[in-house]
């Protein structure tokens, strides 16, 4: 049954998200130092402008993998229901 609030409460799977993360910031890190010594200083500042953008990605994936686990129901559980915001 679906309740249509699966993003809200939908799941990230964060250690694919970190591994990912890790991958940009390399080749953010390559890109930045590769286009400086090439003397492309536009594509160096948007690689480290995208080099900013996935360290603070990174932290965020860290952040919330250190939080643990929340509480999910399993399967057995019903959805809750959406509220009602009719106003009498």
């Amino acid at each position: 049954m679906r309740t249509g609030s699966e993003p809200v409460t939908a799941r990230s799977a964060l250690r694919m998200r970190f591994w990912l993360s890790v991958w940009g910031l390399l080749w953010a890190i390559f890109g930045t130092v590769a286009f400086a010594l090439a003397g492309r200083p536009g594509w160096a500042i948007a690689c480290g402008v995208f080099w900013l953008v996935v360290t603070i990605d990174l932290v965020v994936v860290l952040r919330h993998i250190r939080q643990g686990p929340h509480y999910q129901p399993g399967p057995d559980v019903p959805p809750y229901r959406p509220p009602d915001d009719r106003s009498p």
